[in-house]
């Protein structure tokens, strides 16, 4: 059995993998990307409809660029997680291929039903992070304690579940989870710190799953 300090410190040692490297630059540029089709729509939205008004729609387009900005900044990780998880077959594969090269291919979950654990992922940490706001401002202290606690589930089990899907169907990998709680929780718990620092929560999706697929395996060996 591996501990998830050994999951973590594997993970942590593959970042210089080439298809890590790749996933995170992807998930940067996507997320980039769209964030900066949502600023330019929200200007553009916001001056068409106020053209008339010079001044007010002046003013409401900077009021709206920051309004957009903001959003986008608080969106960023949500959708990053998702890019990121809709790369969990790649990812895997990589650890796959460097630690376990003696596995069969995986054939579990379809495709469709995977992308929409990704997609489900990022959901979960969108709404978490409001939560999160929301018991910090209502619970000062204690509230910061529980939003990283809800965080540290939804991330440890989504990844997991979504990994395990690649090699079995949903209600096995479910099981299975079940019985890998306690590890993945930890694991869970040190991605929900790590989405607090910019630029560190990049990271999350990539290391996380790496993490995930060690726990999954368990750590084990071609003799064990």
């Amino acid at each position: 059995m591996l501990s998830p300090f050994a999951a973590i410190a594997r993970a942590l040692a593959q970042l210089d993998d080439p298809v890590f490297l790749g996933v995170l630059w992807r998930s940067v540029a996507l997320s980039a990307l769209a964030f900066a089709a949502l600023l330019a729509g929200s200007v553009w939205s916001l001056h068409a409809a106020l053209a008339p008004h010079v001044w007010w729609g002046w003013a409401a387009g900077v009021a709206g660029g920051i309004g957009a900005a903001l959003l986008a900044l608080w969106l960023f990780l949500p959708l990053a997680v998702v890019i990121g998880a809709l790369y969990i077959d790649r990812i895997a594969a990589a650890v796959d291929r460097r630690f376990y090269p003696w596995l069969a291919t995986p054939r579990g979950a379809p495709l469709a039903v995977q992308a929409w654990d990704g997609v489900a992922i990022g959901l979960r940490v969108l709404l978490l992070s409001l939560l999160g706001a929301l018991l910090a401002l209502l619970l000062p202290g204690i509230g910061l304690v529980l939003g990283w606690a809800v965080a540290a589930w939804a991330l440890g089990r989504g990844l997991f579940v979504g990994v395990a899907m690649r090699r079995m169907p949903r209600p096995q990998a479910q099981r299975l989870y079940a019985g890998n709680r306690p590890a993945v929780l930890v694991i869970g718990g040190a991605l929900a710190l790590l989405s607090l620092v910019p630029p560190l929560n990049l990271l999350v999706p990539v290391l996380g799953t790496a993490c995930m697929v060690h726990v999954l395996h368990g750590g084990s060996s071609r003799a064990g």
